[in-house]
């Protein structure tokens, strides 16, 4: 399986290209007119592309919540200041260790001390 990735404004955009290199299907949103897009518009084109999104932003994963949604699988970074060598390592490093969890449909959350993985869809509060 190819891993799809788009990379949210927030990430460096030379993370994307150095995952491209690294064999990745990468795009970043300011590569495909999405700079100043909403995140219900990134996750739309992200679901419709067959991608995952990679950002900083905790607004990805409420919007997936509320929705129901199964996809896209979505990597919060939860590290500041990476660059785009540490924070292209770091993707590769996630999406193998997360390989089956993110083509299911997955919320990951990676910090420093770990990572947090909640399978798609989450249970619905009653």
């Amino acid at each position: 399986m190819s891993e799809k990735v788009l990379l949210d404004q927030g990430l460096p955009r030379s993370a994307a290209e150095l995952l491209r290199r690294a064999g990745l299907d990468t795009v970043h949103t300011g590569e495909i007119g999405m700079a100043t897009a909403d995140d219900a518009s990134i996750l739309q084109r992200a679901n419709d592309d067959g991608r995952m999104v990679v950002t900083l932003d905790a607004d990805f994963h409420k919007l997936i919540a509320l929705t129901g949604a199964t996809h896209p699988s979505v990597i919060r970074i939860r590290i500041e200041g990476l660059r785009g060598d540490a924070l292209a390592h770091l993707i590769q490093e996630v999406l193998q260790s997360c390989r089956d969890d993110l083509i299911r449909g997955a919320l990951v959350s990676v910090q420093e001390r770990g990572i947090r993985i909640r399978r798609l869809p989450l249970p619905r509060p009653s």
